[in-house]
């Protein structure tokens, strides 16, 4: 009989999709007291090696997707976005699944793509965490907010597993998923996109690429520092705040030379003028206007001639 997920105790862990997060995932749930017994790619014969070293090292089964039953309590579905509701209809018919609780961590997505396994009988949720997963690199879970929704006996499995892992969990409406997750990619991917562009200006400057880290480093962390623990008007400072139009117009002419970074400083510069505190306020909005107006026209014409 299987033991009642309302009252969650130890509970036995399949992972589907070893990718980053997967691979972090698997590595740290026997933390929250969920043994890792299976681990389930699309191809067992092509699985990488580092999948399956991680099967030996966490002495868990490697299996063929929909080939063998997952038979452990919690069921967590790491694949891309675009593959989560393929997955879900392939494991419905597998096997049995009621009294087994099933999420997946995408964060745009809501509980809904898991609705054949939640016809199945299995109790369903969404629980994405607020974190970075990259390859060679395992982030402690420790502070780290998980979104949840779903079937409320899935939501306080999942909110316990959070709580033992060291995070915490946090209600997300479904239909609030799309701009949660949105807010999450300015938090990292796009500010890695930043971090790019900022390299592009630096090496146009003349400045080597092994001295850049060293040279932004202090300035990076201060700002971010500032960030935290006061908040964006009171850490935002340069020659916007100033309202220094003639430093910005250089900018912008000497930034010709980097075209892309020049597009990402008008449009970071825009939303500063508009939502950040800055003098000269509506000659800047002109100028950024203008200037933004003109790349358009410049990228029409670059695009009918070729």
């Amino acid at each position: 009989m299987r033991k009642k997920l309302s009252t969650i105790g130890p509970l036995t862990a399949s992972i589907v999709g070893a990718g980053n997060l997967g691979t972090a995932l698997a590595l740290t749930l026997p933390s929250a007291g969920c043994e890792v017994k299976f681990i389930a790619t699309r191809a067992k014969n092509k699985s990488p090696a580092s999948t399956k070293a991680l099967a030996r090292k966490l002495k868990a089964r490697l299996i063929e997707l929909g080939k063998e039953p997952l038979d452990s309590d919690l069921v967590w579905i790491a694949v891309p976005d675009d593959a989560i509701a393929q997955v879900a209809g392939k494991l419905a018919n597998a096997q049995e699944w009621k009294g087994r609780i099933v999420v997946h961590s995408s964060g745009a997505l809501s509980s809904d793509e898991l609705a054949p396994l939640r016809a199945k009988g299995a109790k369903v949720a969404s629980l994405h965490p607020m974190m970075t997963f990259v390859r060679g690199s395992l982030p402690d879970m420790a502070g780290v907010a998980f979104a949840v929704e779903g079937d409320s006996v899935a939501v306080r499995a999942a909110s316990k597993i959070v709580e033992r892992l060291g995070g915490y969990a946090f209600p997300i409406r479904r239909q609030h998923k799309v701009l949660y997750h949105a807010f999450g990619s300015f938090a990292s991917p796009l500010v890695i996109a930043l971090m790019a562009s900022l390299e592009q200006v630096a090496r146009a400057a003349g400045v080597k690429q092994r001295d850049i880290k060293r040279v932004m480093l202090p300035l990076l962390l201060q700002t971010l520092q500032n960030y935290l623990y006061r908040d964006a008007a009171a850490a935002f400072s340069g020659p916007l705040v100033r309202g220094d139009v003639a430093t910005v117009r250089k900018h912008l002419e000497a930034l010709k030379v980097v075209p892309e970074a020049r597009e990402v400083y008008i449009a970071l510069a825009r939303a500063a003028v508009k939502g950040l505190p800055v003098k000269n306020r509506k000659v800047l909005e002109r100028k950024l206007a203008h200037q933004e107006i003109a790349e358009g026209i410049r990228a029409l014409r670059k695009r009918d001639q070729t």
